[in-house]
Parts: C-alpha cells; structure tokens; sequence
C-alpha cells in the first residue's frame, strides 16, 4: 500500500531559532495559500472557512514573530 502522506521530517540538530524561523516560513506560505483560496472563492458562504483559517494562521505566526524574538535577545 502507498503512503499518501509523508512522514514529518525530524530535526534533531537545529537550534530552537532556527526551527522557529522554518516554522514562520511554513506559516507565510499558509497564509497565501488561504488568501489565494479566499480570491478564488468570492461568494461568502465558500469563504467562511478559510477566512477562519488565515485568521488561526495570522495568530499563529505572530506568536511565532513573539517566540523568535525572544530567542534572539538572549543571544
């Protein structure tokens, strides 16, 4: 049987900035996936999820923003 998804990738040597830093990419990628989505879908009732999404994406992200310069002022 095929897998369809793949196994996440394992990180064991990077440090806690750099994988915040991967992390805030992955989320700015998502965020235009679902503002793509949203100009797609212009009629409401098809965007009611993904303006949901992007609004968790945006929250997420910016916590990330908040972690990643933590991280840095201890350096």
């Amino acid at each position: 049987m095929l897998k369809i998804v793949p196994d996440p990738p394992h990180y064991p040597n990077q440090s806690l900035e750099d994988l915040l830093v991967q992390t805030s990419e992955y989320l700015v990628r998502a965020q235009t996936i679902a503002r793509q989505s949203v100009l797609l879908h212009p009629k409401a009732p098809d965007q009611v999820l993904t303006l949901a999404t992007l609004h968790e994406i945006e929250h997420a992200w910016a916590l990330v923003e908040v972690a990643l310069s933590k991280v840095q002022s201890r350096h």
